[in-house]
């Protein structure tokens, strides 16, 4: 993914994915593989503090909607 691309993150305390965020970052190792991503909040335009894992961040998913007990 490149910087700036609309991303999804997913909640450390249930789970769930959250949206509102673009892909600030990303950390890799000497063959390129992807360590850490960052994140900014697309409200305000702060990055959060934290490195996230790989798979805690994924590209927002259009019509998505958080309507899983449906």
């Amino acid at each position: 993914m490149k910087t700036g691309t609309r991303v999804e993150v997913r909640n450390r305390f249930d789970g769930a994915w959250s949206r509102g965020f673009t892909l600030e970052g990303e950390g890799t190792d000497d063959q390129g593989r992807i360590l850490w991503r960052t994140v900014k909040r697309a409200s305000d335009g702060v990055v959060l503090p934290e490195q996230f894992h790989p798979v805690d961040v994924r590209r927002e998913l259009h019509g998505h909607r958080s309507t899983w007990w449906l």
